[in-house]
C-alpha cells in the first residue's frame, strides 16, 4: 500500500495501477522477498522433522533434517495434484544432470516438491515414491524435500517463499493452473509448458517457457519428456541460474527483480478475478440478459419468430451437406493468399440462415489443425435444387504445412453465437 494505489484491493484487474510497482525500491522488494523465502525453508524443515518422526527415523537423519535447504539458494517449487500429465517427475529423467545443477557450491540450488495422487492414481503415486526415494539419497537431502499432506497451508507457504514456480504438464492436458498466477502477485516467477493460462500470459520479459507449444502424438510422448527435461535442464543452466547469481556490487539481482516487476506489472491486472467475472458480464450475462428481454416482449412476436426458424433448422440440418471443397494446392509464400471453395447443400434453408467459413491453421504432428483461424464464406452463384457456391480467400501469415476445411453453422440475430445452437456440418 505504501507504493500501490490502495484501491488495488477493490479492483486490481487496472493496468494503471500496477504500474507503479517501479516505484518500489529493489532493496526493498528484494529483501522482503527474502524474508518469505527464510520462513519457506523454516516452515519445510518443520514439516520434514515431523515426518521423519513418524518413521521413527534415527536422532542423526533428524538432525541432517533440521539442516536440509539453504535459505539463500535459488528455490524451485512444484506443488499440486499428482496427475500423470502433470509429470511431477519430469526434471528427475537424468539424475546426474540435476545432481550437478543443484551442488553447485557457488549457485546452489534447491527443489520443494509437496502433492497428493488420487488412491486409484497408480502412476500418480509412483511419482511420488520416485521423489520421496530421490530427496532420501544423501547426494540430495539438503536439496530436495518432499513434504507430506498436502494441503492449502503448505500451498500458500510454497506461493508466498519459492522463487521459481515449475510446471510441465504434457500439453495440451492443462486447464487453468492457477497456482503459477498465485505466485506472480507474490514475487515469484514462473518456468512452465505453453499449457493453460501459461499459454497465454508468456512473454520472455516475465518468466519462461519450456518448449514451443509443441504437441506429440502417443507413440512419441517418450521423446518428448526426453525433449522438454532436456529443455528445463537448459533453461536452468543457461538462463534462470545465472540471471538469479548476477549480482550487482550491492549484492542486488537487479535483473531478476527486473523480471518480477515486469511479471507483476503486465499479468497482475490480467489474471484476476475481477477481470473474469468483468468480462464475464460484458461479453456474456448483459449480452444474454438483453437478449432474453428481446425475446420476452408482451407480443411475443421476436421470440415466437427465433423459435418457429430454430423448428425449421432442426428440421433441415439433416439435409446440409458439404460438397466439392476446392483448394488451389500451389505453394504460397507468407502473405500470399489462396481461394477456397464449396458446393453447400442447404436443403430447405437459405443461404442467410447459415456462416459458411473457412477453417484452417497450422498441422500438428498429428494431423490437427492447431490454433485454427476463422474465414466467412460469402455466396457467389446458386447451383440449383438449394445448392450454392461459396467462396473466401485465406492468408497465409506464416510458413509450415497447413491444414484447411470447411464447416457450416446456424446464423440467427438472435442466436448470440452459432456454438449455442449445438449443430456443425463438416465435410464428410
Amino acid at each position: 500500500d505504501r507504493y500501490i494505489n490502495p484501491d488495488w484491493r477493490k479492483d486490481e484487474s487496472q493496468p494503471e495501477i500496477w504500474q507503479s510497482i517501479d516505484t518500489i525500491p529493489d532493496a526493498e522488494l528484494w529483501r522482503i522477498h527474502e524474508r518469505r523465502r527464510n520462513d519457506l525453508i523454516l516452515f519445510a524443515r518443520k514439516r520434514l522433522v515431523e515426518q521423519l518422526k513418524r518413521r521413527g527415523i534415527s536422532r542423526a537423519q533428524l538432525e541432517a533434517a533440521e539442516e536440509a535447504l539453504n535459505p539463500d539458494a535459488l528455490t524451485i517449487g512444484f506443488a499440486r495434484r499428482f496427475a500423470t500429465y502433470k509429470r511431477a517427475t519430469l526434471i528427475m529423467r537424468d539424475v546426474d544432470r540435476l545432481a550437478r545443477i543443484l551442488s553447485d557450491a557457488d549457485r546452489p540450488v534447491q527443489i520443494i516438491f509437496a502433492g497428493k495422487a488420487h488412491p486409484h492414481d497408480t502412476q500418480g503415486k509412483e511419482f511420488i515414491r520416485q521423489i520421496a526415494h530421490l530427496a532420501g539419497h544423501p547426494q540430495f537431502r539438503h536439496s530436495v524435500v518432499f513434504l507430506e499432506d498436502y494441503d492449502m497451508n503448505i500451498a500458500r507457504r510454497l506461493i508466498q517463499g519459492v522463487d521459481i514456480w515449475l510446471n510441465n504438464p504434457r500439453r495440451p492436458k492443462e486447464a487453468s493452473g492457477t497456482s503459477g498466477m498465485k505466485v506472480i502477485y507474490n514475487g515469484g516467477l514462473n518456468c512452465s509448458v505453453l499449457d493453460g493460462w501459461w499459454a497465454e500470459a508468456y512473454d520472455p520479459s516475465v518468466g519462461w517457457a519450456i518448449g514451443n507449444g509443441e504437441e506429440y502424438p502417443e507413440d512419441q510422448l517418450e521423446h518428448q519428456d526426453f525433449l522438454e527435461s532436456e529443455a528445463i535442464y537448459n533453461l536452468l543452466e543457461q538462463d534462470i541460474v545465472p540471471l538469479f547469481y548476477n549480482r550487482t556490487r550491492d549484492g542486488l539481482p537487479r535483473d531478476w527483480i527486473a523480471k518480477v516487476k515486469n511479471s507483476i506489472r503486465k499479468l497482475g491486472p490480467v489474471f484476476t478475478t475481477h477481470r473474469m467475472v468483468q468480462e464475464y458480464t460484458e461479453q456474456f450475462y448483459m449480452p444474454n440478459f438483453e437478449r432474453v428481454l428481446s425475446l420476452t416482449t408482451p407480443d411475443l412476436k421476436k421470440g415466437l419468430d427465433y423459435a418457429s426458424w430454430r423448428a425449421n433448422l432442426d428440421k433441415a440440418w439433416g439435409q446440409v451437406r458439404v460438397h466439392d471443397v476446392q483448394i488451389d494446392r500451389r505453394q504460397v509464400k507468407v502473405g500470399g493468399k489462396v481461394e477456397v471453395t464449396a458446393a453447400i447443400q442447404l436443403g430447405s434453408l437459405k443461404p442467410e440462415d447459415v456462416s459458411v467459413q473457412v477453417y484452417y491453421g497450422t498441422l500438428t504432428p498429428r494431423g490437427e489443425i492447431e490454433q485454427g483461424l476463422v474465414a466467412d464464406m460469402q455466396p457467389i452463384n446458386g447451383n440449383g435444387e438449394n445448392s450454392y457456391t461459396f467462396a473466401a480467400q485465406i492468408e497465409y501469415e506464416s510458413s509450415g504445412e497447413r491444414g484447411i476445411s470447411v464447416r457450416v453453422l446456424p446464423k440467427h440475430p438472435y442466436l448470440p453465437t452459432p456454438f449455442l445452437s449445438g449443430i456443425i456440418r463438416w465435410p464428410q
